[in-house]
């Protein structure tokens, strides 16, 4: 064979040689098909104790009314309904423990993204109300005139 056909040869089978050593130094001897009840079939064995061992960050709906019921059932009567008290108030991974850990943004960007005016007519998100936040009201936070567990009402 001439060299300009045994040289990209070489260049290949070296590429192959080096993918299958580092491979060999970064896959974990734990690493492969244990069992059918895993959707790929290729898994790390260990990593399931870890899954085990994370941390919950965000809890649902359900955790928040064992505490505060009230703004829960105020909540579900509205038109936010569908969103989720985490959405808003962030992940509730240390609360109650922490309290701090659920500080509330009143900034009007929390509100803003959903409630920005967006010029998509044919969007699904175009049913929801928006407001140009240049003209509402903009050196004031929408909670000071909206409650946002009940916005049809405003605050008086």
């Amino acid at each position: 064979m001439k060299n300009h056909l045994l040289r990209p040869l070489w260049c290949i089978l070296a590429a192959i040689a080096l993918i299958l050593i580092a491979r060999h130094f970064m896959v974990p001897d734990d690493f492969g098909v244990h069992g059918k009840g895993f959707t790929y079939g290729f898994h790390r064995l260990s990593n399931v104790k870890e899954w085990q061992d994370f941390k919950v960050k965000y809890r649902g709906r359900e955790y928040c009314r064992e505490c505060h019921e009230e703004k829960v059932e105020k909540s579900n009567s509205s038109r936010h309904r569908a969103i989720q008290c985490e959405n808003c108030h962030g992940p509730a991974v240390d609360h109650p423990d922490d309290p701090e850990t659920l500080a509330i943004d009143t900034g009007r960007g929390l509100c803003l993204r959903c409630h920005a005016a967006l010029p998509y007519p044919d969007n699904p998100r175009s049913q929801i109300i928006s407001i140009d936040n240049a003209e509402h009201n903009p050196d004031t936070d929408c909670s000071e005139c909206h409650d946002p567990h009940n916005p049809d009402r405003e605050e008086g």
